[in-house]
């Protein structure tokens, strides 16, 4: 979904990856899975060919349209199966690399404000009902140009397995968060993850052109 506000086009999409509680593996502390996500994501914009090599690893583990965690005997029910995977791995195969994200702690704190609201509610969306919405959050804690963007991941427990569902999109039509990964006009990001009461961990990245943090007093 792409809409215009205050003449400044900000695209996002408004799906959300949905995948089974059992797919909440132990990751690393929220604090540092965020720092991670944004590792990840950095790794799949510069270098997309090696990580569509990840995504194969993956083929191996699919069973019908679910996969097995790798180490795990739990299995995570997909809408589309292996055929999303690899789809996946034919885009990352033709992505020209990106330049990395530089890390924003007012789009982290935007980010934060949405997964403690949704930690404690176990509401999923863009939209929190204490929190507000993409643009309430991110304006919050700053100003923007160009464009924006949130992606929220619910399920993985480490940041390789959540950027990786975020990347495939399994069920989500238009591929939004895949497209808000791989968008040249981003240049900084933030990232939030913590506990989500129905999906174990969830994870919020938000991306803008450009974002200069408000100054605490």
């Amino acid at each position: 979904m792409e809409i215009l506000i205050k003449g400044i086009r900000s695209g996002f999409c408004v799906a959300i990856i949905l995948i089974a509680t059992a797919a909440g593996a132990a990751g690393a502390a929220p604090g540092n899975l965020a720092r991670q996500v944004l590792a990840e994501t950095n790794l799949a914009r510069t270098q997309p060919a090696r990580y569509a090599g990840y995504l194969r690893d993956m083929r191996p583990l699919f069973i019908g349209k679910a996969y097995r965690l790798p180490g795990s005997v739990a299995m995570v029910m997909t809408s589309e199966g292996v055929a999303a995977l690899d789809e996946a791995i034919g885009y990352l195969s033709k992505q020209a690399p990106l330049p990395p994200l530089a890390w924003s702690q007012g789009l982290a704190e935007a980010a934060a404000d949405l997964v403690r609201d949704q930690g404690q509610t176990g509401q999923v969306g863009h939209e929190g009902g204490r929190s507000g919405g993409m643009q309430a959050r991110i304006e919050r804690h700053g100003t923007w140009t160009g464009r924006i963007a949130e992606n929220i991941g619910y399920g993985p427990g480490t940041a390789r397995l959540m950027v990786i569902e975020l990347i495939v999109d399994d069920g989500v039509p238009g591929r939004g968060h895949r497209k808000n990964t791989f968008t040249r006009a981003f240049s900084v990001a933030g990232a939030a993850c913590g506990p989500h009461p129905l999906y174990r961990h969830m994870c919020v990245m938000d991306f803008a052109t450009q974002y200069k943090t408000r100054s605490k007093r």
